[in-house]
């Protein structure tokens, strides 16, 4: 079913039809209205969007490229995005990049030649700036930067603050041994959160001890993992975590060992996704605002679309909730 075999059904022009179709038709008689309406609900017309861009020029469609869609940090960033396009009068297509360079690469193609209006990337741990060398689409960085020359637009937390934070809270409590895990240093974000915790122990009159220092991924495994490493070449009290996950693996460990939880080392996380609140016990963590995350991308890339500038970037606060964890 075409324009033009409704109109010919409806016994009008095709300008007509377009007209109607497009919410232009205040000039249009009701009872043409309601006849061409008609017939498109009996006929099921689907609009051709593909041509619809090509004619404007736009698709009013977002891409988002995330590292992992089960990870409730990026599930509560994509609903942020989602949400923000939906009110700005943007659709968005979702894609799952599994944390690897070659599927964040293969995606930024499918978008761009699916003609997306412009494209949100949060990159793979192990991203450099060779996923972005055939971008022609309007980029925004969000959560995890990348070291790059092209003008994109960039939403970040202050990483180096936020484990700043983290670590002098754990001093604070106390804590005089107190261990680093998290993603190795690969993509800024990460060693900002390594530079926080050095910095905080620095400026505290307390050493950087390298074997107190365990990188790797975002991952509850790692999590579990560093603490079963750190714990054999050290006695902590406290371990500053990259994220909620690597807490919440470190959390694990712990229990196993049968060290109690605050009692005897103190946990904190960095994110605050939802389930921290229900871990055992609740895990005090560094709350990135992660929802408004997803809805300043989704502004900045279509002021970034509609020519407004590019190269922008955005640093947002973080925040400590304190629970039982620290």
């Amino acid at each position: 079913m075409t324009i033009k075999e409704i109109a010919e059904m409806a016994n009008v022009s095709s300008a007509t039809v377009s007209k109607i179709l497009n919410g232009k038709d205040q000039y249009i008689s009701e009872g043409t209205r309601k006849k061409v309406l008609e017939i498109v609900e009996k006929e099921g017309y689907i609009p051709n969007a593909i041509a619809k861009s090509l004619k404007i020029k736009s698709t009013k469609t977002l891409g988002i490229i995330i590292p992992d869609v089960m990870n409730l940090f990026f599930s509560e960033l994509a609903r942020g995005i989602e949400d923000a396009a939906e009110r700005m009068g943007y659709s968005v297509i979702l894609c799952n990049s599994d944390n690897k360079v070659s599927k964040e690469e293969r995606y930024i193609q499918v978008l761009q030649e699916k003609m997306v209006d412009g494209i949100i990337l949060t990159a793979s741990e192990q991203s450099v700036s060779r996923s972005l060398k055939r971008r022609n689409t309007p980029m925004v960085l969000l959560d995890r930067d990348i070291l790059i020359d092209s003008d994109v637009g960039r939403i970040i937390v202050d990483n180096e603050e936020g484990a700043y934070n983290a670590t002098k809270y754990l001093i604070n409590k106390g804590c005089k041994n107190v261990g680093f895990i998290s993603s190795e240093q690969i993509n800024k974000s990460s060693g900002q959160r390594l530079k926080g915790y050095e910095n905080a122990l620095l400026d505290n009159n307390f050493d950087v001890d390298e074997e107190k220092i365990y990188l790797q991924n975002y991952t509850i495994e790692t999590g579990y993992k560093g603490t079963m490493n750190l714990l054999e070449k050290n006695k902590l009290d406290g371990i500053c975590c990259g994220n909620d996950l690597i807490a919440i693996g470190a959390i694990q460990a712990l229990k196993e060992k049968n060290i109690k939880v605050p009692e005897e080392v103190r946990i904190i996380g960095f994110d605050d996704i939802q389930i921290s609140q229900f871990v055992d016990p609740p895990l005090t963590t560094i709350k990135q605002p992660i929802y408004e995350m997803g809805e300043e991308a989704v502004k900045m890339l279509i002021f970034i679309i509609e020519g407004e500038g590019v190269g922008r970037t955005k640093v947002l606060k973080t925040t400590l909730v304190e629970r039982m964890s620290g």
